[in-house]
C-alpha cells in the first residue's frame, strides 16, 4: 500500500489553499473522474478542485502533493480490483451529522465526475442501464442523506456503515463496468501500470 491521505487533513489543506471543494467531494469527484476517463480525468479533477486558487501560494503546493497522492492511491485502489476501495469520510468518531454531510457530499462529487464531460451515445446508454442507472439513482437518494432526530445511536450506525459498503462497493463496480469506455492512454501517463504524478 501506498501513501494514504486522511480525511481531516485534505479538508484542512482545501480550505487553506482556497478551494472551494470539501474533501469528501474531492474524492467523489475523483472517483467518477477515474471510471469515466481513467487516468487522463484526473488531470481534469486536479483543475477544477484547484479552480479559482492562487497558483503562486505555497498553500497551494501542499496540497497539490496531498491531491496528488490522493490521485494514486484511488487509482491503484479501483485498478486492483482487490477490494481496498474505500471512500474518503470522516473518522467513525466524528458526530452522526457530520459524516451523514460528507457521504452527501462524497455523492454529489462521483455524480458530477460522471456527468462533467462530453459523452457518447454509447457511454449514455450505458450510464442509462442496469446497474448504473440504479446506482445513480441511488446515490441521488443519498445526496439527501440526513440524521433524524429521533434516530437511536445503533441504528444511525448500522445505516451509515451499510451506506459507506454500498459506496465501496458501487464505486468499483461502475469503475468495471466503464472499462471500455475509458480514454485509452496517450504518450506517458502510465509507465509500467503506475500513473504519473499530477502536477
Amino acid at each position: 500500500m501506498g501513501q494514504t491521505v486522511h480525511y481531516d487533513e485534505l479538508e484542512a489543506a482545501l480550505r487553506r489553499c482556497g478551494s472551494n471543494w470539501d474533501a469528501a467531494q474531492t474524492h467523489g469527484l475523483l472517483s467518477g473522474r477515474l471510471a469515466i476517463a481513467g487516468t487522463q480525468g484526473g488531470f481534469d479533477w486536479l483543475s477544477q478542485v484547484l479552480e479559482g486558487t492562487d497558483a503562486t501560494d505555497p498553500k497551494r503546493s501542499g496540497c497539490e502533493v496531498m491531491l496528488s497522492t490522493l490521485f494514486e492511491s484511488t487509482y491503484r485502489q479501483l485498478s486492483d480490483r482487490q477490494s481496498e476501495f474505500e471512500p474518503l469520510l470522516p473518522d467513525d468518531d466524528d458526530s452522526s451529522t457530520l459524516r451523514a454531510t460528507a457521504l452527501a457530499r462524497w455523492c454529489e462529487g462521483f455524480l458530477h465526475g460522471l456527468v462533467s464531460s462530453v459523452h457518447g451515445d454509447a457511454l449514455k446508454e450505458r450510464l442509462s442501464a442496469e446497474p448504473l442507472a440504479d446506482i445513480i439513482r441511488d446515490m441521488l437518494q443519498i445526496t439527501r442523506a440526513s440524521v433524524e432526530d429521533d434516530s437511536d445511536d445503533e441504528s444511525i450506525e448500522e445505516a451509515y456503515a451499510e451506506l459507506v459498503e454500498y459506496l465501496r462497493v458501487a464505486a468499483q463496480l461502475t469503475y468495471e463496468e466503464l472499462v471500455e469506455f475509458r480514454a485509452k492512454p496517450e504518450g506517458n501517463d502510465i509507465v509500467d501500470g503506475e500513473p504519473e504524478v499530477l502536477h
